[in-house]
């Protein structure tokens, strides 16, 4: 199986990759085109309070996975974790997002979660 990875989705395009989007809000300054995504998949991204809360701070990230992990175990998140599943079991897949600090992001936490079952 081949590692799940994590890009900004302002950085340069990689052929070969299976792109999915995974934040609940479109990233600003970006056209769908200039994306490149193969798939947007918000059912998989946190919650608008969760996100809200966590508000990119370092010191709650931590927590932020915690509960964010929590929010993955029910549906719609879990099927879209599912999904995200089956997508990486045969295929270069790359978690998309706009933050930039992507080790401390959702992107990061999903790809975690996804190396250690693929």
């Amino acid at each position: 199986m081949r590692e799940v990875g994590v890009v900004r989705v302002y950085d340069e395009v990689t052929a070969g990759e299976y792109r999915v989007l995974v934040d609940r809000v479109w990233p600003r300054g970006v056209s769908k085109e200039a994306a490149h995504l193969d798939l947007w998949l918000k059912d998989v991204a946190p919650s608008t309070e969760l996100r809200r809360w966590y508000g990119h701070d370092p010191e709650r990230f931590e927590e932020f996975r915690r509960r964010y992990e929590a929010e993955l175990a029910d549906p719609p998140a879990a099927d879209a974790l599912r999904r995200l599943k089956d997508l990486a079991a045969d295929r270069r897949l790359v978690l998309v997002t706009a933050t930039k600090d992507t080790p401390r992001s959702n992107a990061a936490v999903l790809a975690s979660l996804l190396n250690l079952t693929t």
